[in-house]
């Protein structure tokens, strides 16, 4: 297994793989991951095993405030997902240390990420790569 920086050429296949996470189309999802993947600010990396791409993750900077955090700009985790046959051979641990050594590289000095609130394996998988809890909210809105 290697995980790799993906290029324009990965789009449909990094699109793909969010639709497992995120839901959607890779038809609908692909132009997205190309633009991402041309960003100077923004990065996915695949996991590769004999040919198959089995997990992403995807990082990109945020200048806005983030979370917990006291510098500008941060490295922010928008998504990792591993193909559940991968579970628990850290292959998203692998992806995530990518995306961590791609922010080092960029300056950065710290890391955010988030996940909803109910869901009880991204805590615990953020808690155990070293993660700490920075807040709890729940959004809201209404229509007008």
């Amino acid at each position: 297994m290697t995980i790799r920086k993906a290029t324009p050429a990965d789009a449909f296949t990094l699109a793909r793989l969010a639709c497992e996470m995120w839901g959607g189309t890779p038809d609908e999802r692909t132009d997205e991951f190309v633009s991402l993947t041309r960003n100077a600010e923004a990065v996915c990396f695949l996991a590769v095993d004999a040919d198959q791409a089995i997990g992403f993750a995807q990082c990109q900077l945020r200048h806005d405030y983030v979370e917990g955090c006291e510098t500008t700009p941060v490295s922010f985790l928008e998504g990792v997902y591993v193909d559940p046959a991968y579970h628990r051979k850290g292959v998203a641990r692998q992806l995530v240390a990518a995306c961590e050594d791609w922010a080092r590289s960029l300056g950065c000095s710290e890391f955010g990420s988030d996940c909803e609130i109910d869901n009880v394996e991204s805590l615990a998988f953020h808690l155990a790569i070293g993660f700490e809890e920075a807040g709890r909210t729940i959004w809201f809105n209404k229509k007008l």
